[in-house]
């Protein structure tokens, strides 16, 4: 099989491997389309992935072969990469552990995963794809999880006014996983022009530009001079969440979603006195996950104008889309198809 095998130092090289065996617990899934996530991109520009991984977290495909002891598989199933409930004990560390830092504990596996060919999974791992649900729409469903799990965590309440900044793939899909959860009002931001009119086709009542805004004034306006109930920080921009704890109401909370990977300026003095709740969230759950499925499946969150413009590759266009995202970016979504 043909795999993008991580190198060390921004390389990535695709290679012939073994097609693996599933062993007992395990089934074998050829991979249909493995969307590119912004993890995957940081682990790239700060070389952290380990040397010889595979990664590729956003992926659906279809069951190929099934190991000993697996029932609740057959060949030909259609599957996403992810969501299912783990047995005691196989937890992943984030959830097992009091203690966890993502920048030096997450990036430990080697896994051949989904910039690949074929990739295995434990029978308990994946999740069916409902049929109203294509290959490609169901491999942005982790994506999508992480979205719904933000809005569940974010103390937002029916008829909040909600601001979300970043439009990227997971600012837009916190969005609509808001909207569909009661916000009342989405204020989105968003330098690129592509993205804000992506979001405004997917139901955002204003966008702001912050490359020519105020983006602080400019948000607090459009609320009527109160600033949103609740701030999505899914940029991850230097000056973002310092700037969604100033924008922020009074006892409000700021959901940070999106991460930062090195030091950003904050100035507490400036929101303190507003007494506002500053949550995080990582990843999701198995709940979340099948929350997600179904929000794609009932047309809740739309794919459509995400996809659209969508730059699909090969494996073999793999280098040069990480090498064009570690840069300021107007995609919406990149995504390998196989």
């Amino acid at each position: 099989m043909r795999a993008a095998v991580y190198k060390g130092k921004q390389k990535l090289v695709v290679e012939d491997l073994p097609v693996p065996e599933p062993g007992p617990g395990e089934i074998l899934v050829k991979v249909s389309h493995s969307a590119i996530c912004g993890t995957d991109v940081h682990a790239f520009l700060y070389d952290i992935a380990p040397p010889g991984a595979v990664m590729g977290h956003e992926f659906s495909g279809t069951v190929a072969a099934v190991g000993p002891g697996v029932t609740m598989w057959k060949e030909g199933d259609r599957v996403i990469g992810g969501g299912g409930t783990p047995p005691p004990g196989s937890e992943a560390p984030l959830r097992r552990q009091e203690q966890y830092n993502y920048r030096l504990e997450g990036f430990s596996d080697t896994r051949k995963r989904g910039y690949a060919e074929f990739t295995l999974l434990n029978d308990w791992a994946p999740l069916a794809i409902p049929d109203n649900v294509s290959d490609l729409k169901a491999a942005l469903t982790e994506p999508c999880s992480v979205a719904v799990r933000a809005v569940r965590l974010s103390n937002m309440k029916l008829g909040d006014v909600v601001t979300v900044l970043g439009a990227g793939p997971i600012g837009l899909l916190t969005m609509q996983a808001a909207r569909a959860a009661g916000a009342r009002k989405i204020i989105v931001s968003e330098p690129s022009a592509t993205r804000r009119d992506t979001a405004l086709q997917l139901g955002a009542d204003a966008v702001v530009d912050p490359s020519c805004e105020d983006v602080i004034s400019s948000i607090v306006n459009l609320t009527e001079g109160d600033g949103p109930h609740v701030v999505f920080e899914c940029a991850a921009a230097p000056s973002t969440l310092d700037a969604a704890l100033n924008m922020v109401r009074k006892k409000g909370s700021v959901m940070l979603v999106a991460l930062a990977w090195e030091s950003v300026p904050m100035l507490p003095v400036d929101w303190a006195g507003k007494e506002i709740q500053l949550n995080t969230t990582f990843g999701a759950e198995p709940y979340d996950w099948r929350v997600a499925l179904d929000l794609i499946s009932n047309g809740k969150v739309d794919l459509e104008p995400m996809l659209l413009d969508t730059d699909f590759l090969t494996l073999d266009g793999i280098q040069g889309a990480f090498e064009a995202l570690i840069k300021p970016s107007t995609q919406v979504q990149m995504v390998v198809r196989f």
